[in-house]
């Protein structure tokens, strides 16, 4: 269980929420909602115990299992599979097991007596921590999220950032966790992997915490609503379901202006009295205590919400370019032993609109990291058309300069941007004042979507490579990025799991992967789209 009394939360000098008190027992299912950037991405950090209040405790009683929307943790040598055991601490036992098994087909008798010994205390130890009912246990929850045994097998440094997130993810719910944190939990799973988390979520007996823009997720699995308000810096609690949560919001929101309506007409009365009154001296008492009487007729009514604030989006007027600006032939990737893709070939012609397609783990974000020149082939060679240039937009943001502030991260990205240009784009895509001296590592997932997208809308790029652009973005904000897809004039290169994404594109042409296969785009692609 979870207790939050009386929590204030900042971001620097901007107060983020005050006053905040809830609390998360088991069975709770609580979804945290709210714009980019308001803070739940912060307040989640602070119920894991990853970062502090800037006033209020927060108590939990029970594991606490945290997946943050960009897990970095973890030995890079460490295999999948024994990073998901570990949650319960079976890692080293498995590793100690298969040690002695390799031994005990020594030819030497003592190493092969000494390994028997070392196999029984490590049985027994995997016994007690469940046996080979949780080594079983933890395969079937990674399969679940579309992680294979070929992925088990493999150094976390060899995956990529959707697999390893799918790893964390499956470490949580395979741990004793009797609290959930999940912070965008369905990002990089395939509708199949969704569906079976929605199950797996809504029957779990603990309480979950989860921030999530998939509203079928929120609907088929929560039973509370936090919404976190940025413009009053409070948090509004709704004990119903997602539904439920939706049709109350907008009744409280009716009853707030028709009260507002009534207590300003009501003020607007005696305030014109009293100044009818204020001329005579004998009555000048009596108004002055009309008005205040008006004053506190409005302080007592609460004021209408204002809209959440959005980032205008709108992707850069390309710079003139050749006929084919992106050319790659014979493509192939491989880590060790393991073939990404092979004998991949692509031609991106000027304002073309190209989809990648292909299951996790094909090569789609490796494909664009070789594009942008991030990465080499293995064999083959990308080759920059007259007039090239590039934008790209990276999933895990490693574009971003996470040492750095928001400010120096655009005025890296767009050096011919004087200061005051540099911080008038930011402040339309809402880093404003103190905001743009933030360190980019410590911004949320949306406000990091934010930061890169506004790197892209300064670059000039007549080539854009987006790695899942819609990913960690309100509803709102989501739409921004789809007009700017649709209305963009350049070529574009798009790996998404958005179906809405593929339509604001309308390609032209669909690569899939691994086979590099390449086709005229047709509706029936579209349905591979959430399950690529």
């Amino acid at each position: 269980m979870i207790t939050v009394h009386q929590l204030e939360v900042r971001a620097g000098a901007r107060l983020l929420m005050e006053d905040v008190s809830f609390r998360v027992a088991a069975g709770d299912k609580v979804g945290l909602v709210g714009r980019n950037g308001a803070g739940k991405t912060t307040l989640t950090k602070i119920l894991a115990g990853e970062a502090l209040p800037a006033g209020g405790t927060v108590t939990s009683s029970g594991e606490v299992g945290y997946l943050p929307q960009d897990p970095r943790s973890g030995d890079p040598e460490q295999l999948a599979r024994e990073r998901i055991l570990s949650a319960r601490g079976l890692d080293d036992v498995v590793r100690r097991l298969r040690a002695a098994e390799h031994e005990m087909g020594s030819d030497d008798v003592a190493v092969r007596e000494r390994a028997m010994r070392r196999y029984e205390r490590a049985d027994a130890e995997l016994h007690a921590g469940g046996g080979y009912a949780a080594e079983s246990e933890a395969a079937t929850i990674a399969h679940s999220l579309g992680i294979d045994d070929r992925l088990l097998g493999q150094p976390l440094k060899t995956l990529s950032g959707g697999q390893r997130r799918r790893v964390e993810l499956a470490r949580i719910l395979f741990s004793d966790a009797e609290t959930l944190l999940l912070d965008e939990p369905t990002n990089h799973l395939d509708a199949d992997s969704i569906v079976w988390l929605r199950d797996f979520l809504k029957a779990f007996s603990g309480g979950i915490v989860v921030i999530s823009h998939d509203t079928d997720l929120l609907e088929t699995t929560v039973n509370r609503v936090l919404h976190l308000d940025a413009n009053r810096a409070v948090i509004d609690t709704y004990n119903v379901g997602w539904k439920a949560y939706l049709q109350q919001r907008e009744t409280d929101e009716k009853r707030r202006k028709r009260e507002r309506a009534n207590a300003e007409a009501k003020a607007k009365t005696l305030t014109d009295q009293a100044n009818k009154m204020r001329a005579k001296a004998t009555k000048a008492q009596a108004a002055q205590s009309m008005l205040k009487r008006a004053e506190r007729m409005l302080a007592g009514v609460e004021a209408e919400r204002q809209a959440d604030r959005v980032a205008r989006i709108a992707f850069p007027k390309p710079a003139p370019c050749g006929k084919t600006p992106l050319t790659a032939a014979e493509l192939s990737k491989s880590y060790g032993s393991l073939e990404v893709f092979t004998d991949v070939d692509l031609a991106i012609d000027k304002g073309s609109r190209v989809v990648i397609l292909g299951l996790n783990g094909a090569g789609k974000t490796t494909l664009l990291r070789i594009l942008a020149g991030l990465d080499q082939p293995d064999t083959g060679a990308v080759v920059p058309g007259h007039g090239l240039k590039l934008g790209y937009y990276a999933q895990e943001h490693e574009t971003l300069d996470i040492g750095r502030t928001v400010l120096e991260n655009m005025q890296s990205a767009a050096p011919q941007l004087t200061d005051t240009e540099a911080r008038s784009v930011l402040g339309s895509f809402l880093f404003s004042g103190e905001d743009a001296h933030k360190p980019a590592g410590v911004l949320s997932g949306g406000e990091k979507t934010r930061l890169a997208l506004a790197s892209l809308v300064v670059s000039a790029a007549n080539v854009l490579l987006l790695d899942e652009p819609t990913n960690n973005l309100d509803p709102a904000s989501r739409e921004e990025v789809l007009a700017a897809i649709r209305s963009y004039e350049g070529a574009i290169v798009l790996v998404t799991h958005d179906e809405g994404a593929v339509h604001a594109l309308e390609p032209d042409r669909v690569l899939i992967l691994p086979d590099g296969v390449e086709d005229l785009w047709n509706v029936e692609y579209a349905d591979l789209v959430a399950l690529a």
